[in-house]
């Protein structure tokens, strides 16, 4: 039985410049690097960054995907304000503007990886849903 979000595996283009958004804008703690990777920590997830020889290292950030894929990391509404302003001073892209219960900032790293800052819970968005539920939601209690 799964228990839970183990680690994220993100193929990069150039690792230092990963570790350097990571560590520096996001805030997680490099736990170990090596020629081709680095591994982070943040809370109990781990991020690996591996860089990928199949990727255009000349390639800078990609534009927004019409896709919606991504990755979420939780936030205090308290903090979200000044990380999306941080974010945005460095020049990190936002790919999304927020539509849906609990306040967000999605942008990409580097290779274009689909963010998200996220304030709220599972048991929030689900109360939000039971008020204004999606067309053909169904709740299973």
């Amino acid at each position: 039985m799964l228990g839970g979000l183990n680690h994220l595996t993100l193929a990069v283009t150039d690792l230092e410049r990963s570790i350097d958004f990571y560590t520096g804008l996001l805030g997680c703690r490099l736990a170990a690097t090596w020629d081709a990777g680095a591994y982070l920590a943040l809370g109990e997830l781990w991020i690996c960054l591996s860089l990928d020889p199949a990727l255009d290292p000349a390639r800078t950030v990609v534009p927004p995907q019409a896709e919606y894929t991504h990755y979420a990391f939780s936030i205090g509404q308290q903090d979200l304000a000044a990380f999306r302003t941080r974010l945005l001073r460095a020049g990190v892209v936002e790919w999304r503007k927020n539509r849906s219960e609990g306040d967000s900032f999605y942008f990409l790293d580097p290779d274009g990886h689909q963010l998200e800052a996220h304030v709220g819970t599972l048991a929030s968005r689900l109360a939000a849903c039971r008020s204004q539920p999606y067309a053909g939601m169904r709740f299973y209690d």
